[in-house]
């Protein structure tokens, strides 16, 4: 929990011993007869995901306006993250949680993680990806999950570049193709949703997923993993040109021409939102809104594209130079309701590792 930081000293409780007995100190005044004191400002412990990266200035500067310290922890991606937040409910390890996406938002809120809060800068543009009535969730960032290419190999090799999910399963693409685990990966398990509504709930996501396992998918633990170690279109050093990423991955992958040597395949891409929210049992639930507000200011949002390679929720926030080329968003994602997620989660990754690990 955030402390506050402007906690008594040994001297000044010394100091108010000696006033108490009828004495004046330096560092307390009273006025009509009631003591006055200055206190520092508020710590708020923010909770969120290891790619939180903001410049210090930027915090800095929000910090001395708004009067609060803004105390960061990370604990894992995603999924860790609403685990953690779940398990803690009872006695929450911060004021302020980000990094819940649309994967799991539905279950942080059916376990009552968040409490209300609608921030004044809400309708600047995060409202269009609402996911509560009750606004315990403002929306921060947008970083759409897309099969992305290594266009390079695709052309050394003259093999036709794939364009849907349909064609990952095609011969000429075997042994091609990398994906982190939907059940230990938030983008694997947007993948796995996004396959579940293109194909249907009712076998259809089994039997194509069945097909990518006969036609070589290769799965791994998580994000990092498929993108720089098996991936060849980062380091390099990777022998699949097929994988999981971001919409804005392309956006890090520009070389010396101004050239993209990626592209993610905005057919292939599901809609995944990242929220902040005020965690129940908050002692300070002033200063966690100030800081909610914070994160969908223009100034923070104005960050968040160069920074951690997703795209601002916030209207009127410009992308970075070549974003426009590289790394456009997705006009038409997949996506699922909330409730057909929150209903299905479970059993579906249950299904899924019968399928790909049994």
């Amino acid at each position: 929990m955030g402390q506050r930081s402007g906690q008594w000293s040994t001297s000044l409780r010394a100091a108010l011993a000696l006033l108490s007995a009828g004495a004046l100190t330096a560092g307390c005044t009273v006025i009509g007869g009631e003591e006055e004191q200055e206190t520092g400002p508020v710590t708020v412990t923010l909770v969120t995901h290891q790619s939180w990266a903001v410049p210090q200035e930027v915090v800095d500067a929000f910090e001395q306006r708004a009067g609060v310290r803004i105390e960061v922890r990370k604990e894992g991606d995603a999924g860790e993250l609403t685990n953690k937040l779940v398990l803690t409910k009872d006695n929450p390890i911060a004021d302020v949680a980000f990094g819940i996406d649309s994967t799991f938002a539905s279950r942080a809120l059916s376990e009552g993680v968040f409490q209300p809060y609608t921030s004044p800068e809400a309708d600047r543009g995060p409202q269009r990806y609402a996911v509560d009535p009750q606004q315990r969730l403002s929306a921060v960032d947008v970083g759409d999950v897309c099969v992305n290419i290594d266009t390079e190999w695709f052309a050394e090799n003259d093999v036709p570049e794939p364009t849907s999910l349909e064609d990952l399963t095609e011969p000429e693409y075997e042994d091609l193709f990398v994906v982190p685990s939907p059940a230990t990966s938030s983008p694997g398990l947007a993948f796995l949703f996004a396959t579940v509504s293109e194909f249907g709930e009712d076998g259809g996501w089994r039997e194509y997923w069945g097909e990518l396992k006969d036609n070589g998918v290769k799965v791994v633990s998580g994000w990092t993993e498929a993108y720089t170690q098996d991936f060849s279109g980062s380091s390099g050093e990777g022998d699949r040109p097929i994988v999981l990423s971001y919409a804005s991955s392309p956006a890090a992958e520009i070389g010396p021409d101004g050239t993209p040597r990626t592209k993610a395949l905005l057919d292939t891409c599901y809609r995944q939102v990242e929220y902040a929210g005020v965690l129940e049992g908050t002692q300070h639930p002033d200063e966690a809104g100030k800081v909610i507000d914070f994160l969908l200011s223009h100034e923070f949002q104005s960050t968040v594209a160069e920074n951690m390679f997703v795209y601002p929720t916030r209207e009127g926030v410009a992308l970075p130079e070549g974003w426009a080329q590289a790394a456009p968003l997705p006009r038409e994602p997949i996506s699922l309701s909330g409730e057909q997620v929150q209903a299905n989660r479970e059993q579906w990754i249950k299904q899924w590792r019968g399928l790909l690990e049994g």
